[in-house]
């Protein structure tokens, strides 16, 4: 175990340093394609309509998971008995994969970049790849909106729930996590086709990020002391506002990077061309802006490192202890 945390402390700074490099190929990708494959079998096997495809998206959840987690659990026994180095080095580039600290900066940052700029459909479509709603409709104002609440959420789903996992089971744990939430944003919808399909995946995402959700709201908090933000009024808004959305993870820590912010954010959305009625996550006590951009991304960072210290520090004590 001690191993799996030195891989998760290199894994993380890889990560900050590194990125996602575009071309390098990525665990998820061959997820998503393992999900898309189960799916086009299962819905041949199992008849259409609400039982047969919640069975078929129950077996899929079970085989992509089992999959997702048993295989880099094997190379690693298989790295180990060579050489415990060749295993370490393998699960360091393992946790290197699944954080994503540095990748959510970057794309995010890029949706800045494009504003500064004053070009609204560059701007459109930078924050096009990183959120799922229509963005053509989309104002300046919009746009960012848009971003900082991508960065608020995935600060938990991709940091601080998959550092979690990393410390709890090493590179395995967290690869279980990452198939999990691979699912729930593929097939986890209520709309069609995916409805019936997708329920198990979108329910055990819920599950699976319940803790992890609510740590990262708190650590979020944390963050925001250190920088200087108005700590009072985030406490305030999580506590208000932190399950004005369908989902009972997701405003955790939006409504946390609202109120630190001073913002306003969520509100209706249109996806696939379909309006989508939604509260708003805390007040606005002044008009957004392009800069809240990077004070989300600055957010994210310190959240991370706190996470980090929190994670490794928590499972040296278990091991000791237990």
């Amino acid at each position: 175990m001690k191993s799996s945390l030195a891989a998760l402390a290199a894994g993380y700074c890889i990560d900050l340093i590194v990125g996602d490099p575009h071309g390098l190929p990525h665990p998820v990708i061959f997820i998503g394609k393992l999900i898309s494959l189960c799916e086009k079998l299962l819905r041949k096997v199992f008849s259409a309509g609400k039982r047969g495809e919640r069975a078929a998206g129950l077996v899929l959840w079970i085989l992509v998971a089992s999959v997702s987690t048993l295989v880099p659990w094997g190379l690693l026994k298989l790295l180990d008995r060579l050489h415990p180095l060749a295993a370490f080095g393998a699960e360091t580039l393992m946790c290197w994969q699944i954080l994503a600290t540095r990748s959510l900066r970057d794309e995010s940052m890029k949706v800045y970049l494009a504003l500064q700029t004053g070009d609204l459909n560059a701007s459109r479509k930078a924050v096009s790849m990183i959120v799922g709603r229509d963005t053509d409709r989309l104002d300046e104002q919009g746009v960012t909106r848009a971003a900082v609440e991508t960065v608020a959420e995935n600060t938990s789903d991709g940091i601080v729930a998959p550092m979690v996992f990393l410390a709890l089971g090493g590179a395995p744990a967290g690869f279980f996590y990452k198939a999990v939430n691979t699912m729930d944003s593929m097939i986890g919808y209520i709309d069609p086709p995916y409805t019936h399909l997708g329920f198990v995946a979108a329910k055990m995402d819920d599950v699976m990020n319940y803790l992890p959700a609510r740590l990262s709201a708190l650590l979020m908090l944390a963050a925001g002391g250190f920088l200087g933000m108005n700590v009072n009024n985030g406490k305030k808004v999580f506590l208000r506002d932190r399950y004005n959305h369908a989902s009972p993870n997701s405003a955790q820590t939006e409504s946390v990077c609202a109120g630190l912010l001073g913002l306003q954010l969520a509100g209706d959305a249109w996806y696939g061309g379909v309006l989508h009625k939604k509260s708003f996550i805390g007040d606005p006590l002044r008009p957004i802006e392009a800069e809240d951009i990077p004070r989300a991304c600055r957010l994210l960072y310190v959240t991370s490192f706190l996470s980090l210290l929190l994670c490794c520090g928590a499972r040296l004590l278990l091991t000791v202890f237990l």
